[in-house]
């Protein structure tokens, strides 16, 4: 195994399989149903609390349920399709998903709904699988372009998840916001079964790290849902470091037997190469000053205070917020032109600038639609480019029969990122209500929106050891 940490990864022996337009097609649509169907819950969440007769914290469960089975589905997933080939393990892993959104689909409760869930979250193993296909598929130069195009589309599905959900549940029925994406799925999984060219697999004559995946899976499980405990509040924090202990020793427990594996789940040398370290390091950072916005800018526009805050409806705040999630998925789209371009460390770099300068304006200009519009906008956009740049120069950065568990690990940090930032989104707006009014005071945004703005910029010492080269 290999890792290029300032230089193009080498051409791999022979020339990729000609891909066809239609082969492009079914992997296009497949990522943009998955979106879908990873996004439906979110709206239809009232009505299902109201149909399924369940609180809201039960009825949380079920995107939950969707996050935790992602998070350690994604480097098995990874892994297993650098070894298998990607398109088989992908194949294997809709008939998963459309295992679940069939149950899903067809659940009389809350039980068998969740257990849909735990299967349709095997969706998030499609991205890193995607980007087998793609690496191996397409000429080196239109990598970047290809992961770029691959997750705009998933980023689409979810702004169609977001639309489509309450007219499919108020027109038909709950059931059909998991149905319709479903029947997609398996469409365009047969197009992919038909038209996508075979993959080789890679190191087959080696035994599969088991204990290596076990323990993996344990310490992304206690992870994920410790930090889902954590977000809930009113943890002690006894609790809260009794959890950390737990996460930290099966961390370590990992470490000790992937150093002694003969093929491990993941090469610890890998981890610790600058290419994919520093990826890891902005991934975080993005995600969590994206999920602090999602959290920040929704709740100003709703807040009525004393001189701030806007005071819209659920319906206004819903349209004010569309244009940043457009603005993803063209920063997806074009994301992987700027990185064959200009190289990632420049996108990257220049993204995490002009992020942090964005964050610092909003916090003093606040008052208006249009400044919060126009900055949400702006930081979604350059979010995507940075995104999009990380995941193309990893892919790209490590050894081809690496390109699954390394952009895999990068989807799983990202999950870690948005959910650690919403909780600290979240912890500052408590720490700042007014207790005459009980919603948060103005100091507590501008707080906000600088703390985010502090995060971005100190990613920017990752952001060196990124590829600077450019491919022509």
């Amino acid at each position: 195994m290999t890792v290029v940490a300032d230089s193009p990864a080498r051409p791999e022996r022979g020339h990729p399989a000609r891909i066809c337009r239609p082969a492009i097609g079914a992997l296009g649509v497949l990522a943009l149903a998955l979106g879908t169907l990873q996004t439906v819950v979110d709206p239809a969440r009232p009505l299902l609390e109201r149909e399924l007769g369940v609180d809201s914290a039960a009825a949380a469960l079920v995107a939950s349920t969707l996050l935790i089975t992602g998070a350690i589905v994604a480097p098995i997933a990874g892994k297993l399709g650098d070894r298998y080939g990607g398109k088989r393990v992908l194949l294997a892993l809709m008939a998963l998903v459309s295992a679940g959104g069939v149950l899903s689909s067809l659940a009389p409760g809350l039980p068998v709904l969740l257990i849909g869930q735990t299967l349709q979250g095997a969706m998030v193993g499609a991205l890193p699988l995607s980007f087998i296909l793609v690496r191996k598929n397409f000429p080196e130069g239109q990598t970047q372009v290809a992961v770029g195009v691959v997750s705009a589309l998933f980023t689409a599905g979810g702004i169609i998840g977001t639309l489509v959900a309450g007219p499919l549940a108020e027109g038909l029925s709950w059931h059909w916001i998991f149905a319709v994406p479903t029947i997609v799925i398996v469409a365009a999984s047969l197009g992919v079964l038909r038209l996508m060219p075979d993959d080789s697999p890679s190191r087959q004559d080696t035994a599969i790290d088991w204990p290596g995946v076990a323990l993996l899976s344990a310490t992304l499980l206690a992870l994920m849902l410790g930090l889902l405990v954590v977000t809930g509040g009113g943890v002690p924090p006894l609790a809260v470091g009794g959890i950390i202990l737990v996460v930290a020793a099966l961390a370590v427990a990992w470490v000790a037997v992937e150093r002694r594996a003969v093929s491990p789940m993941v090469e610890l040398r890998m981890l610790a190469a600058p290419a994919l370290w520093s990826a890891s390091v902005l991934t975080v950072a993005v995600a969590a000053v994206s999920a602090m916005l999602q959290t920040f800018v929704p709740k100003l526009f709703g807040v009525s205070g004393d001189g701030y805050g806007l005071g819209l409806d659920t319906t206004e705040i819903g349209l004010f917020l569309m244009p940043a999630s457009v603005a993803g998925v063209l920063a997806g789209s074009v994301g992987g032109l700027a990185v064959r371009r200009y190289g990632a460390r420049a996108v990257a770099t220049a993204g995490a600038v002009a992020t942090a300068g964005v964050l610092v304006a909003v916090a003093a200009l606040h008052d208006t639609v249009w400044q919060l519009v126009v900055a949400r906008t702006l930081v979604a956009f350059v979010g995507g480019l940075i995104t999009t740049a990380l995941l193309a120069n990893t892919a790209t950065a490590v050894a081809a029969e690496d390109t699954g568990i390394a952009t895999s690990l990068l989807v799983v940090i990202r999950l870690v990122g948005a959910v650690a930032g919403g909780q600290v989104a979240g912890s500052i707006l408590d720490a700042g209500h007014d207790p005459a009014t009980g919603a948060p005071a103005e100091s507590a945004f501008v707080t906000g929106f600088l703390v985010a703005a502090l995060v971005i910029a100190l990613s920017l010492f990752a952001a060196r050891h990124l590829t600077k080269e450019v491919r022509s």
